[in-house]
């Protein structure tokens, strides 16, 4: 799931960038997002992963230009600007589910419970 971060995360900076925002929503998920398949993500991602997905693929290309770029051009600002909402959004969710699941503390519910031995008083 780091790897999905990581992606989610460049594609963001690309939208929070200079340009237009047909043109930063084609390079955010082109060059971030594109690869990513919705089986490896969250269950609370996924819906709207894929949602995106078809946004993003929803117009037939035409002399080569290819579906993103199709779809993005077809799109008006606001729809387009609705996109990159999305993705930060997804974000979002993404880094909400990968702190739900974070173990980086080392330490389990069953640990936690356990006194360790050096502070156990000795009977004898």
């Amino acid at each position: 799931m780091t790897n999905h971060v990581a992606r989610f995360q460049a594609a963001v900076s690309v939208l929070a960038g200079d340009g237009h925002i047909k043109q930063r929503l084609i390079s955010a998920f082109q060059d971030n997002l594109v690869e990513i398949e919705d089986d490896k993500l969250p269950n609370g991602v996924r819906k709207g992963f894929r949602s995106l997905r078809k946004r993003m693929h929803g117009v037939t290309p035409l002399n080569g230009e290819g579906a993103i770029r199709a779809s993005v051009r077809k799109m008006s600002a606001m729809e387009a600007s609705d996109c990159a909402i999305s993705v930060v959004s997804l974000y979002s969710d993404l880094l909400r589910h990968a702190d739900a699941s974070d173990t980086s503390s080392g330490i389990s519910s069953e640990d936690a419970h356990q006194v360790p031995p050096f502070l156990v008083k000795s009977a004898s």
